[in-house]
């Protein structure tokens, strides 16, 4: 028998912050982030899609 998940408290549940990708990356198609030392690529496909590599 398994056991249904525990419900998330959605009273103590912060909204999150929204970015706009375009924002983010001003000129061009590319944007490094940084995230504990670890530098990313945040890149707007030809397509419009977002891709995220490190």
């Amino acid at each position: 028998m398994t056991t249904a998940p525990h419900p998330v408290d959605q009273t103590r549940r912060e909204v999150p912050v929204t970015y706009n990708a375009r924002d983010l990356i001003k000129e061009g198609v590319e944007a490094q982030l940084v995230l504990d030392e670890q530098i990313y690529c945040l890149r707007i496909t030809r397509a419009g899609k977002l891709i995220l590599t490190n």
